[in-house]
C-alpha cells in the first residue's frame, strides 16, 4: 500500500501539470483539480495552481486520499515544479514532493542545471538496496524531468503531443513514457469544450528499481495506459485531462474535474 500511495500522489503530479505557458510576457495562471478513482471508487482528489510568464512556469499542488482510501491508508502531501520552455521542450530547474502516508512521511527535492539532474534529496534517506537492484547511473539522469515537467507539451499539430519519450526521474526511480497517437475525440468538462488527443502509452523502467519486482513487470510488460491531452485556448500547449492506468490490483483512473483559467 505504501508503494501505491507514492504511485498514486506522483500520478496525480504527472496528469495534473501540464498547463498553459503564457505566449505574452506577463503573468497568467491556471487552475485545475483532479480526482483518482481505483475499480470505480474515488481514492484521492488534487487541486493544482500555475502561474505563467513569457517562457518561464511554476506549477504547486496538493492532494489527499479520500473515500475508502482515506480510512485504510491516509495520504496528504503538497508538490510543486518551476523551470522554462527551451524550444518545445520543458527544462526544469527545481522540483519538491512532501507527503505523509499513514504513518511514514517522505520529501524530495530535486535541482536540475542545464537539463540534467544536479542535486537530489530525500529525508529520509533511501533505504540501502540489494544486488537485484538496478541502480541509477550519472546518464540516467541526462535530459530527464521531474513528473510535473515532463508532461509539459508545447506542439504546432496535435499528433506530435503522442509522438514521443518522456523521461522522468522522481528522485528514486527513472522510467520512460513512450507515447503514440491514438485518436481525437469530443470532451467535455468543466472549463473546457472540445476535442481531446488521445495517447496510448508504454512504461519503460530504466534504473530505481528491483529487478523482477512484480508490479514493474506487470507495467512493462501487462498494462494498458492511456492519456488525454486537451488543448488550453491557442498557445500551442496541451494538457493532460484523462488517465487510465492498468496495475495488478485494478484499474486506476485520472480525470479532471476542473480546467480552466485562474482569476
Amino acid at each position: 500500500m505504501k508503494r501505491l500511495a507514492k504511485f498514486v500522489f506522483l500520478g496525480f503530479a504527472a496528469a495534473a501539470s501540464a498547463v498553459p505557458a503564457a505566449a505574452e510576457t506577463k503573468a497568467a495562471s491556471f487552475q485545475s483539480e483532479y480526482s483518482l478513482s481505483l475499480l470505480g471508487f474515488t481514492v484521492a482528489r488534487s487541486s493544482f495552481s500555475s502561474t505563467f510568464q513569457g517562457d518561464r512556469f511554476s506549477v504547486r499542488g496538493s492532494m489527499a486520499s479520500a473515500g475508502l482510501a482515506k480510512i485504510f491508508d491516509s495520504t496528504k502531501g503538497t508538490i510543486s515544479a518551476s523551470g522554462r520552455f527551451s524550444g518545445p521542450r520543458p527544462r526544469p530547474e527545481s522540483f519538491a514532493s512532501d507527503y505523509v502516508s499513514g504513518k511514514k512521511a517522505q520529501r524530495t527535492e530535486i535541482s536540475f542545471a542545464r537539463g540534467n539532474v544536479a542535486r537530489t534529496v530525500n529525508v529520509p534517506p533511501l533505504k540501502k538496496r540489494g544486488s537485484d537492484w538496478v541502480p541509477v547511473a550519472t546518464a540516467d539522469l541526462r535530459a530527464v524531468a521531474d513528473p510535473i515537467s515532463a508532461t509539459l507539451v508545447r506542439a504546432d499539430n496535435p499528433k506530435e503531443i503522442c509522438g514521443r519519450t518522456v523521461k522522468m526521474f522522481d528522485g528514486e526511480m527513472r522510467a520512460d513514457l513512450v507515447l503514440n497517437y491514438s485518436s481525437t475525440e469530443p470532451v467535455s468538462i468543466a472549463g473546457y469544450e472540445g476535442k481531446a488527443v488521445f495517447c496510448n502509452a508504454r512504461f519503460v523502467p530504466v534504473a530505481g528499481y528491483r529487478k523482477g519486482h512484480r508490479s514493474i513487470e506487470y507495467l512493462r510488460n501487462r498494462s494498458k495506459i492511456a492519456i488525454a491531452f486537451a488543448p488550453v485556448g491557442t498557445t500551442g500547449i496541451y494538457a493532460p485531462i484523462y488517465a487510465t492506468v492498468g496495475t495488478q490490483i485494478g484499474t486506476v483512473t485520472i480525470r479532471a474535474r476542473k480546467f480552466e483559467p485562474g482569476n
